[in-house]
């Protein structure tokens, strides 16, 4: 058992962990200006489209509890390997799909296996950066890779589509996976759990089944841990301050954070004229604020290695399931607000219905018909609806700080221990 104790060795490999995590968070939104292309090349249903986009984030929120037991039980490293693996392999079959079912089961494999990926890059952080000062600084380099993929996701997508065949914009993600199989093989520690934890079946079916099932997966793992049992969940994870708030307010910050990187481009576009590439560089500025860095490197500053794989997984399922819960919740107060700020005349019911929509279609029929009063119309009610939704957005963010300042424990003085230094950083 040799300690890893070569600096250059822990951030190539960060490095490393950091590229794939940004292929997985750009697959996320990359997506978006892709979707047309897509609707006639292989051909898609408007109902396919939607699935396209819902069912990667879903399998990748739904993935991440599994993932974090099968690494902690099996070896966290070699998850990572098959993950990776398997997310270069489903993406070619993302390129090479003939039909809208065959690129929608890759799609989902490709959702399964960025679950992995990213479950098991944030684990292998606590292994590889024993150090909390060092550890935070790692967590901030691994989070503004997550986060940077969100506007660059449709800013790589927009200039690819214009230039190259379609399929290309999945392959991309292939010299990845293999940069990220070589540097994982030879530098990531292989690490596992003292006490590889028993597979609870329940509890990884309630997690799978999503929010509707989240109270009776509480319920059930706390009766489960209350019997002796091996829970999927170890509820003792919860006992730190830092750990529980730490992974909710992820969550509660990410929401508004996704829901504004799913509208703004629409406004940017529908509004203010822009093309997808410059919609996606205005997206920029968003990513300043990383209060999701703070919020993990808070979550994970306290697990131990013996912990890492689920403790890793809880705080991503809870921010990753913020993305379509955030995409959704903002998505719906836009709709609902352009629609009441509409006030529309002289229009037969179909063009009416179809501004009411959309607001592209709004626009559409509006320059359409040379209506320079329905375009003024059009698109005084979607900075309406997003004036709301920025609202919303603020409210929410509000709310996590206030909670942030009650709830969080205070910064600790250099040097405090904590039970990471209890647990030996090995190979």
């Amino acid at each position: 058992m040799v300690t890893v104790r070569s600096k250059s060795r822990r951030w190539w490999a960060l490095g490393a962990l950091s590229l794939s995590v940004l292929a997985v968070s750009l697959d996320a939104t990359v997506l978006s200006v892709a979707l047309p292309t897509l609707a006639k090349a292989l051909p898609a249903s408007e109902s396919d489209l939607e699935w396209f986009s819902s069912g990667y984030l879903l399998l990748l929120a739904a993935a991440v509890l599994p993932a974090g037991l099968v690494g902690d039980r099996y070896g966290r490293k070699l998850l990572l390997l098959a993950s990776l693996s398997t997310f270069g392999a489903g993406s070619v079959l993302c390129a090479l799909a003939s039909s809208s079912t065959m690129f929608l089961v890759a799609r989902l494999l490709v959702g399964v296996a960025g679950a992995g990926v990213t479950v098991m890059a944030l684990a292998a952080l606590t292994v590889l950066f024993p150090d909390e000062r060092e550890r935070s600084r790692a967590v901030g380099i691994w989070a503004a890779a997550n986060f940077l993929a969100l506007p660059l996701g449709p800013i790589l997508g927009g200039w690819m589509l214009s230039r190259f065949w379609w399929g290309w914009v999945f392959l991309i993600n292939v010299p990845v996976a293999v940069i990220g199989l070589i540097v994982g093989i030879a530098l990531i520690p292989e690490s596992r759990s003292p006490e590889p934890p028993a597979f609870d079946l329940r509890g990884i079916a309630a997690s799978v089944a999503g929010l509707v099932l989240l109270g009776g997966l509480v319920l059930w793992e706390r009766r489960l841990a209350a019997r002796g049992g091996a829970p999927l969940i170890d509820p003792s994870l919860f006992a730190t301050r830092s750990f529980t708030w730490g992974a909710i307010l992820g969550g509660v910050t990410g929401l508004p954070m996704i829901g504004l990187l799913f509208v703004m481009p629409q406004y940017f576009q529908a509004v203010q004229g822009a093309d997808s590439l410059h919609a996606g560089l205005r997206l920029l500025p968003l990513v300043a604020g990383l209060v999701l860095t703070a919020a993990t490197a808070t979550a994970i500053a306290e697990l131990s290695e013996r912990r890492s794989g689920v403790g890793s997984a809880v705080v991503q399922a809870i921010q990753k399931t913020s993305a379509p819960l955030g995409a959704a919740i903002i998505g719906s107060v836009l709709s609902a607000a352009y629609q009441s700020g509409l006030h529309l005349h002289a229009l037969s019911p179909a063009s009416v219905a179809s501004v009411r929509g959309s607001v592209y279609a709004g626009t559409a029929i509006a320059r359409q018909t040379g209506s320079t009063a329905l375009l003024a119309a059009v698109r005084s009610a979607f900075v309406h609806g997003i004036g709301v939704a920025l609202t919303v957005s603020v409210a929410v963010a509000v709310v996590g700080a206030i909670l942030a300042l009650m709830l969080l424990p205070p910064i600790r003085p250099k040097g405090h221990s904590s039970e990471l230094a209890d647990d030996a950083v090995r190979f």
